[in-house]
């Protein structure tokens, strides 16, 4: 493990703007970005196309060691498949938070996670990213938003991408969502002692973006 190479965790729940966030803290400093909700996500997508049942999971941990996945350009490919927009979809959300709380599929993506470490440094971002993952990130960011917001920003997402949903089903889905990511017995979400707790409620993109890089100078 290359454990001189910076890690900047941002750990946090579904839709609180994470990914985004992350991918413009790892351009503003040339660092490599590892969204390992698509990793889940993935997971989920390839349990769902071999039909297999969320309880099968001792061949749902094998698929999480053998996912053959590859990201280029911007797009995630399975197989031969670009998935980007697949992954996306609201049942491959709800599958990825199930699968996340199985032991043999953590077990099966953890070294898998702890490879995107490399130079000059990375910024990751997820659920147990600070806690499980990169225990001796630089920086750990807990990074959330009232759940009527995140709803909001999840329906936007959808309509830009053509998706019909609707807003009290999306806010419910979150706050079970929420439930089930902080009460599961293995690698629960919460943030950890020395994470910095970072409410987007009230802030654009830039602001927290802007608040983490200035967290991580005063990290250096």
């Amino acid at each position: 493990m290359p454990f001189d190479i910076p890690v900047i965790a941002i750990d946090g729940p579904s839709a609180s703007g994470k990914g985004t966030v992350a991918q413009k803290v790892a351009e503003s400093l040339g660092f490599h970005c590892l969204d390992s909700g698509s990793l889940y996500r993935l997971v989920a997508l390839a349990a769902l196309r071999s039909q297999l049942p969320w309880s099968a999971e001792a061949a749902l941990g094998e698929i999480a060691k053998t996912l053959p996945v590859r990201f280029h350009g911007g797009e995630i490919i399975l197989v031969n498949s670009i998935v980007t927009d697949d992954i996306r979809q609201e049942a491959c959300s709800a599958g990825a938070s199930i699968v996340a709380a199985i032991g043999a599929v953590r077990e099966g993506l953890l070294e898998r996670q702890k490879a995107f470490r490399q130079a000059p440094g990375l910024v990751a971002e997820g659920r147990d990213m600070g806690s499980v993952v990169f225990p001796d990130a630089v920086l750990k960011v807990f990074l959330t938003a009232s759940a009527e917001v995140r709803a909001e920003r999840r329906l936007k997402q959808l309509k830009q991408k053509g998706i019909t949903a609707k807003l009290p089903v999306l806010l419910q889905d979150l706050r079970e969502r929420d439930a089930r990511d902080s009460s599961r017995s293995v690698a629960p979400l919460k943030p950890t002692q020395d994470a910095r707790w970072l409410d987007t409620t009230a802030l654009d993109v830039d602001q927290a973006v802007n608040q983490i890089l200035l967290w991580y100078q005063e990290s250096r």
